[in-house]
C-alpha cells in the first residue's frame, strides 16, 4: 500500500527547503502540488510550487466534490486559499509513496480523507526567534515585503501548532532544523524505515 510522508512546521522553519531537497535525496518519492489562490511570488512557477488558481476553480472543485481539504485565511490583502483536490495525483492501491507539504489542519484533513495509516508525519521545528529572523530575511528579498501578512502568519502558527493539537494529529517526533544537513539525514533515515 502507498503512504503519503507530510512535511509541515510553522511559517519560515526552513519546510519548502526541506521539502524540495527531499524530493531530489528521494526520488522514489511523488510530488504532490497543491493548489492556491494567493499571488505568485517571486522566484515561484505555477504547477511547481503551487497550482496558482482562482477562486472561481475552488468552488468548481467544491462543487465537483474533489477537494480533499482547503483552509482560507483572512490575510491583511484579502482571502487566501490553499486546498489539495483528488485530481488524480495521489492512487494509494499500489506501492507509491509521496511527498506534500502544509499545515497541521491541512494534514489533519488529509489523513481523515485518505486514513490515519496512510499518512506519516514530518513535523519541522525551529526556535521562534530564529524562525522569526528567517522570515524577515525571506520578506526583504521580495519585490514588495508583506511584513504585516509575516507578522499575522507568526501569530497564527502559535495558535494552529500549539502542543495540544500537535498530540491530537498524532504528532510525537520533531524534526530540529537547526542544522539544515543533519536535519534532512534524519528525515531520511526515518521515511526510508517506512517505505
Amino acid at each position: 500500500m502507498g503512504k503519503i510522508f507530510y512535511v509541515m512546521g510553522k511559517s519560515a522553519s526552513g519546510k519548502d527547503t526541506i521539502y524540495k531537497k527531499l524530493l531530489k535525496r528521494l526520488p522514489q518519492l511523488k510530488k504532490v502540488v497543491l493548489y492556491t489562490t494567493r499571488p505568485i511570488r517571486d522566484g515561484e512557477r505555477d504547477g511547481v510550487e503551487y497550482h496558482f488558481t482562482t477562486r472561481d476553480h475552488l468552488e468548481e472543485f467544491r462543487k465537483d466534490h474533489r477537494l480533499i481539504e482547503e483552509r482560507t485565511y483572512e490575510t491583511v490583502y484579502g482571502p487566501w486559499s490553499y486546498f489539495t483536490v483528488d485530481d488524480g495525483q495521489i492512487n494509494l492501491t499500489g506501492k507509491n509513496g509521496y511527498l506534500m507539504i502544509g499545515t497541521l489542519e491541512s494534514y489533519e484533513k488529509t489523513r481523515a480523507y485518505f486514513g490515519e495509516d496512510k499518512l506519516f508525519p514530518i513535523y519541522i521545528e525551529v526556535e521562534d526567534g530564529d524562525r522569526l529572523l528567517r522570515a524577515i530575511k525571506r520578506e526583504r528579498g521580495q519585490k514588495t515585503p508583506k511584513y504585516k501578512e509575516l507578522c499575522r502568519r507568526f501569530l497564527a502558527d502559535e495558535e494552529d501548532f500549539k502542543e495540544e493539537n500537535l498530540l491530537r494529529c498524532g504528532i510525537h517526533k520533531r524534526f530540529c532544523n537547526q542544522e539544515l544537513e543533519s536535519c534532512l539525514d534524519e528525515i531520511v533515515k526515518a521515511v526510508t524505515a517506512e517505505i
